[in-house]
């Protein structure tokens, strides 16, 4: 199998989108893949495990992608591996009345990992400058004082929005959060394909809806803002990755290695060593144990 440079899908200065790989052949078999991603996934699982009783870093995992890009099997498959208490996964879908009753912003900061362990945003605070972005009506609903029309909603706006949101990564990141920004590159195409097995498959009938097609009739507007937003928010602290999404077992694979290798690199994190009176009473705790 290929050997793959994680430094090659991190968007470290300004992108052009659509000249992205959302294929990245990697010379394997769908088992040789699927061994490797079952592999790392133990790995990171047990490295969460270390993480969590070393309880100073929170780990946030952040995915966007079109519809069908293949976010919910990614989850599920990239991280089965983990303790059920270490990680949780939140999809963000259009905001409940009570989101609608704080800020943009809000759902996202009560749904942060707690220290030693892993969040997923399963569609994320991108949505705030993609969907809205697309449909800038939507915004309306959030009841911001200054916004009274559609008219308001111009490039000021935008650019607060998007200062906002760097100032939220940084914030978190300061404060021990390390975070993952996965871009699942599909290509127009391959869409077309996975939306027409929903179609010609009963058991996928459940996931296809028509507004599918609306929304992929947007497909170049939604290409737009998703540059535009991955350009103004990959930074160090919080940097983007262009995942090739055409073929779903190597874009798993993909984002399980750059989060292995990227965490691998904090020396720092390790299991607490025993407090000195403790470690030097172990054979009596031990022989109390045994004597029982």
């Amino acid at each position: 199998m290929k050997t793959i440079n994680v430094n090659d899908f991190k968007i470290t200065s300004k992108i052009k989108l659509r000249e992205q790989p959302s294929s990245y052949p990697l010379d394997a078999s769908k088992e040789d893949l699927k061994g490797a991603l079952q592999f790392i996934s133990k790995k990171l699982g047990k490295l969460q495990n270390t993480m969590y009783a070393h309880d100073k870093y929170a780990v946030l995992v952040c995915i966007q992608g079109m519809d069908t890009s293949g976010k919910d099997s990614l989850v599920r498959e990239v991280f089965k591996n983990f303790n059920a208490r270490g990680v949780v996964s939140h999809s963000f879908k259009v905001p409940t009345d009570l989101e609608l009753g704080h800020d943009y912003l809000w759902r996202h900061y009560i749904a942060l990992p707690e220290r030693g362990k892993f969040a997923i945003f399963n569609r994320t605070h991108y949505e705030n400058v993609l969907v809205t972005r697309v449909h800038p009506n939507y915004i309306l609903n959030e009841k911001i004082p200054s916004i009274n029309s559609i008219d308001d909603v111009n490039e000021a706006f935008w650019d607060k929005r998007f200062e906002q949101i760097n100032n939220f990564e940084k914030h978190i990141a300061e404060n021990g959060t390390i975070i993952f920004k996965f871009y699942l590159n599909l290509s127009k195409e391959e869409q077309k394909n996975r939306l027409l097995r929903r179609l010609n498959k009963k058991e996928k009938h459940w996931k296809f809806s028509p507004d599918d097609l609306k929304e992929r009739a947007l497909w170049d507007k939604y290409q737009g803002c998703y540059e535009e937003a991955i350009n103004r928010t990959s930074k160090p602290h919080a940097p983007w990755y262009n995942i090739p999404a055409n073929d779903k077992a190597t874009a798993r694979y993909i984002v399980a290695k750059i989060m292995y290798d990227a965490l691998s690199k904090y020396t720092d994190i390790s299991e607490p060593e025993l407090d000195d009176k403790v470690k030097a009473n172990l054979d009596e705790y031990i022989n109390k144990l045994n004597n029982e």
